[in-house]
C-alpha cells in the first residue's frame, strides 16, 4: 500500500510539472519574436534555427514564411552552421557569389538571398550556443552593416532566455515521459507479490499495452498457449487501473458443465430448477462495476453463445426462473489458448460473438520465444520458493542454467515453475541446484541434445569455461540445424569451415 500511495503522488506531480511546461506557450514566444523582427530590422525575412539533438543539422521550424515548411541546413558547408561551430556572426552581402546551402534553400522558399546577417543565440548560464538567428534580403534590399549586427546581438541575448526555456521544455517533458513511464512499470511489477518479469522485448510489449490499456475501459481479448501468464496479465489490466474496490470477477469456462453455464453467468431464482434452493446472483450480477474475466472463452458451448452474445452487446440479462431485466456493468476480459478465428471458421464460435467479445487483442508469447525472461524468471521462482520452503538453496549451476536455457518449455512459465520448485525441495540449503536432480524431460532433453557434453563440469564457474561451454554448445545446435553439413554449420555460426573444423578437432566434439 506505501508502494501504491509513492507512485499515485508521483503520477500526480508529473501531471503538474507536464501542465506548467508547455511547449506551445514557448513556441508561440519564439513566433512573436520572428514577427517582429522583420519590422525592428527592417529585413524582409527571418529564421530561428534549433540544432537538432545528436544530429548534424540545424533545424528551422520558426521562419518567416515557414508556417507549414521546416528548414535542415547542415552544420557543414551553411552559414548558420559556421555560426553554430564558431559562435562568430556573420555578415555576408553577396551571397549570390558565394556557393552553399543558401541556394538550395532559396529554390525550397522561392526567396531569392543576397544580403544575410547571422548571429548566435548563447546560453546566459555557460554561454553555450543554443541556436542561430538569421535575417535576410532579397536582391533589392540594402545591404547590412556593423550596426545592424550590434542590434541583432542585443535581440540575441533577449531571445536567449525565452531559447533555454523552450529547449528546458523539451528536455522536462522527454524527462517526464521517460519517468512516467518507469512509474508505469513500477505499478506493474508491484503486482503480484511485488514481482513481474518482463525482460525480452517481446513481453516489455505486452506491458506496455496494458498500462494503455488500465486508463481505457475497452473489452480485452488475450490469447496464448497455457502457462504463459493469461490470467495474470488480466488482474494487472484490472488492478492498474487503481480502482481496488471494484471486483475481480473469474470464470473458467473449460470447467463448467453444459447444463450450469446458463445458470453460473445470469444467476437463477429459488425454485427455477430441482436443487435450486435459494436465488443467486450471476457472475455478470457480481462482477458489477468490475471486470468479469472468462478464461478459455474457446471452450464456451454453443447453446448458451446467442444468450451470452446479448449480455454483452445490450448490457442486460435475467435470471432463470424470472422475467426481470437486470442491467449489467462490467468490462470483459477473456483469454483463450485457441485461435478464436479459426474456431470461428471451423463453426466452433459464433463470428458475431467473436467480434462483440473484444476491442483489443494481447498475445502473449510463448516461454521459447521469449529466452531473455528465462533466468529472471527462475531466480524470482527460487527466491519465492525459498522463503515458501524456509530454505536457503544459493541458485542454479552453471550447467542447469544452460539447460533452463535451452529447453522449449512447452508448458511455459507454469512448468518452469513447477520445475523450479522440484529442484529447491531437492537440494539441501546452502547448495546450488544441479541437472541431476531436474525432471526426467529435462534430463532427457538434454541426453537428445548432447547438452550435457557441451556443458563445463559443475564445479568450473570461471569465464574461459564457460567461453569454450557455449561455443560447444553453438556447434551442436549450428551441426543439428544444417543436418552434419559442417559447411552450412560454419556460415549458421558465421566462422569459416576450416575455422569450425579446427574448434571440433580442438574440443574433440564427437558429431
Amino acid at each position: 500500500m506505501e508502494l501504491e500511495n509513492h507512485v499515485k503522488t508521483l503520477r500526480r506531480r508529473l501531471a503538474h510539472v507536464g501542465h506548467r511546461w508547455t511547449v506551445e506557450e514557448y513556441n508561440a514566444l519564439v513566433m512573436f519574436y520572428i514577427k517582429l523582427l522583420p519590422k525592428l530590422m527592417h529585413v524582409e525575412r527571418c529564421s530561428i534555427f534549433l540544432k537538432e539533438t545528436g544530429g548534424d543539422s540545424l533545424v528551422s521550424m520558426y521562419g518567416t514564411g515557414l508556417e507549414k515548411n521546416v528548414i535542415e541546413a547542415p552544420l557543414e558547408g551553411s552559414i548558420v552552421g559556421r555560426v553554430m561551430g564558431d559562435g562568430k556572426p556573420v555578415i555576408e552581402n553577396d551571397l549570390h557569389q558565394i556557393e552553399g546551402y543558401h541556394l538550395l534553400a532559396d529554390e525550397q522558399t522561392g526567396f531569392v538571398s543576397r544580403n544575410t546577417l547571422c548571429v548566435p543565440v548563447k546560453s546566459a548560464a555557460d554561454q553555450s550556443i543554443l541556436g542561430v538567428i538569421q535575417v535576410l534580403n532579397s536582391l533589392d534590399a540594402g545591404l547590412f552593416t556593423d550596426e545592424n549586427r550590434k542590434e541583432l546581438e542585443e535581440i540575441a541575448e533577449y531571445l536567449s532566455i525565452s531559447f533555454e526555456s523552450l529547449l528546458l521544455s523539451k528536455q522536462i517533458t522527454t524527462i517526464t515521459d521517460e519517468f512516467d513511464k518507469e512509474i508505469t512499470q513500477l505499478e506493474l511489477a508491484a503486482v503480484r507479490e511485488g514481482r513481474f518479469i518482463a525482460e525480452s522485448p517481446a513481453m516489455r510489449e505486452v506491458l506496455d499495452l496494458v498500462s494503455v490499456l488500465r486508463d481505457t475501459p475497452v473489452n480485452v481479448l488475450i490469447q496464448g498457449e497455457n502457462g504463459t501468464g493469461k490470467e495474470l496479465i488480466a488482474k494487472m489490466i484490472h488492478e492498474c487501473a487503481g480502482n481496488e474496490d471494484i471486483p475481480f470477477v473469474p470464470v473458467n469456462c473449460a470447467c463448467l458443465p453444459e447444463s450450469l453455464v446458463e445458470s453460473e453467468f445470469f444467476g437463477h431464482e429459488k425454485g427455477a430448477f430441482t436443487g435450486a434452493d435459494k436465488s443467486r446472483k450471476g457472475r455478470f450480477e457480481e462482477a458489477e462495476g468490475g471486470v468479469l474475466f472468462l478464461d478459455e472463452i474457446g471452450e464456451m458451448p454453443l447453446m448458451v453463445q446467442p444468450k451470452f452474445l446479448r449480455a454483452i452487446q445490450e448490457q442486460e440479462g435475467c435470471r432463470l426462473g424470472s422475467n426481470e431485466i437486470i442491467q449489467y456493468d462490467m468490462r470483459l476480459i477473456s483469454a483463450t489458448n485457441r485461435n478464436l478465428a479459426t474456431e470461428v471458421e471451423k463453426g466452433h464460435f459464433r463470428e458475431d460473438l467473436f467480434f462483440r467479445l473484444f476491442s483489443v487483442e494481447i498475445e502473449i508469447p510463448p516461454l521459447r520465444e521469449r529466452r531473455e525472461d528465462i533466468m529472471p524468471l527462475s531466480l524470482s521462482f527460487l527466491e519465492n520458493i525459498n522463503r515458501k520452503f524456509d530454505k536457503t538453496v544459493t541458485g542454479f549451476s552453471p550447467a542447469l542454467l544452460s539447460l533452463l536455457e535451452e529447453y522449449p518449455w512447452p508448458g511455459n512459465v507454469r512448468q518452469l515453475l513447477k520445475e523450479v520448485e522440484r529442484l529447491v525441495a531437492l537440494t539441501p540449503s546452502g547448495q546450488v541446484m544441479e541437472v541431476v536432480t531436474c525432471s526426467r524431460e529435462l534430463r532427457a532433453f538434454a541426453d537428445a541434445n548432447d547438452l550435457q557434453d557441451a556443458l563445463p563440469p559443475e564445479d568450473e564457474y570461471t569465464l574461459p569455461s564457460q567461453v569454450v561451454s557455449l561455443e560447444k554448445r553453438l556447434i551442436f545446435k549450428a551441426m543439428k540445424k544444417a543436418h552434419g553439413n559442417k559447411t552450412q554449420a560454419a556460415k549458421l555460426l558465421n566462422i569459416t569451415r576450416q575455422g569450425l573444423l579446427k574448434k571440433i578437432k580442438r574440443y574433440d566434439l564427437e558429431l
